[in-house]
């Protein structure tokens, strides 16, 4: 608030500011704040731009400071963040009920011509966009698509377990282990179960650790060419896609 004071007469978050107050995103070492008007103000800390086009409707409030909407947020930050950063900044609007995906892509049309909009346009794109629960799995779907994989199905039940990602083409199963939720042995019996029923019903399991995803993302996309190069066998896509997934017969 006292950055946005500061500034003056329509002056209001904007950018990675905002994402912080909308708990979307993170500040970079400066608050960003936007005014509408013409505007070349320096202040120490702050990143300022003049915006007297940014309309009415992109302004509101949060915790009674003047901030840009999640929408315009989201535009803005297209302009600044890697693909993957824009992904995590959409899942996280919608996970806190700020806006969803479908309303996001809908809102976009009002905004053709903005900065950002073709680059968010292109990140919401139906036939490769999917909500994640973490960012595990906001790392690895770009690695899987990059080693040839078609695009998964995230959050499926399959022998009984929901798993992360499912390709049923190819009778593959893939499950992203982070650090917290994979250490007990409760949780490694439980995850050996799960990859034994996958495999005795035909379908092959893999998994990759938050290390590996995160650090070692050469590797793991090497693997997975390879892994779905031998998966592409006419025989085992004719053995992989018969059956149901739901009682667990392939």
């Amino acid at each position: 608030m006292a950055s946005v004071l500061a500034c003056g007469e329509g002056a209001l978050l904007s950018h990675h500011s905002a994402a912080a107050l909308w708990e979307i995103g993170s500040e970079q070492g400066v608050v960003d704040v936007s005014v509408t008007r013409r505007a070349e103000l320096k202040r120490r800390g702050l990143r300022v731009r003049g915006r007297p086009s940014l309309s009415a409707e992109s302004v509101t409030s949060h915790d009674d400071i003047p901030v840009t909407t999640p929408l315009q947020t989201l535009i803005d930050l297209s302009t600044e963040l890697t693909p993957i950063r824009l992904e995590r900044a959409a899942n996280e609007a919608d996970k806190r009920d700020l806006i969803d995906p479908e309303t996001l892509r809908t809102e976009l049309d009002r905004h053709i011509g903005e900065p950002g909009v073709k680059a968010l346009r292109a990140r919401l794109d139906k036939r490769t966009f999917r909500l994640s629960d973490s960012d595990l799995e906001v790392l690895f779907r770009p690695i899987a698509m990059e080693a040839g994989l078609p695009p998964p199905i995230t959050k499926e039940t399959v022998n009984g377990f929901e798993v992360d990602f499912f390709f049923p083409e190819l009778g593959l199963v893939i499950e992203t282990d982070g650090l917290r939720y994979h250490r007990t042995p409760s949780t490694q019996t439980r995850d050996a179960r799960r990859d034994r029923a996958h495999t005795l019903a035909g379908m092959t399991p893999l998994r990759f650790t938050h290390y590996e995803i995160k650090y070692e993302s050469t590797r793991v996309r090497s693997e997975l060419h390879q892994i779905a190069a031998a998966l592409v066998r006419p025989s085992d896509i004719d053995h992989t896609c018969s059956g149901s997934i739901s009682d667990g017969r392939v």
